[in-house]
């Protein structure tokens, strides 16, 4: 069974720019998937309304007893996050390697439109290497 369940990518207005799942065993159909970003999106804008503590940058970890969900924001406010086995360690290095490769295929492809859905051939590609790399980590440790 894979550690990866499934990654999301969502632009600083919620909205799904990316989704892909790794052979979870429940598959969501495109509206589940977008129903699921959308939910994250709020869920993570309103833990950093009210939380006790200043400057917040909102949920990072959700624990359920089947999955864990880690989040990594940057500073544009492009949400990225994975749903995991639970207690999966090293998500967060994982996440910040991916928004690398978001930042050095998506970003400087002189073709892609801010905001819009990824469509890059070198992210998938070096993604899929990524969270391969990650898989044979985890399954050495």
């Amino acid at each position: 069974m894979a550690a990866i369940y499934s990654l999301y990518i969502i632009n600083k207005s919620g909205g799904l720019i990316f989704y892909k799942d790794y052979g979870s065993a429940g598959r969501m159909d495109t509206n589940d998937s977008l129903r699921v970003a959308s939910l994250w999106h709020s869920m993570h804008a309103i833990s950093q309304q009210l939380s006790p503590i200043a400057g917040c940058s909102g949920v990072e970890l959700l624990e359920a007893d089947t999955f864990d969900l880690h989040c990594f924001q940057s500073l544009t406010g492009t949400k990225f996050f994975v749903v995991c086995e639970p207690g999966t360690q090293h998500m967060e290095s994982l996440l910040k390697y991916i928004y690398e490769l978001y930042t050095d295929f998506v970003l400087k492809n002189p073709f892609y439109e801010m905001e819009m859905p990824i469509r890059c051939e070198l992210f998938d590609i070096n993604l899929a290497q990524a969270v391969q790399k990650d898989r044979v980590a985890l399954l050495g440790r």
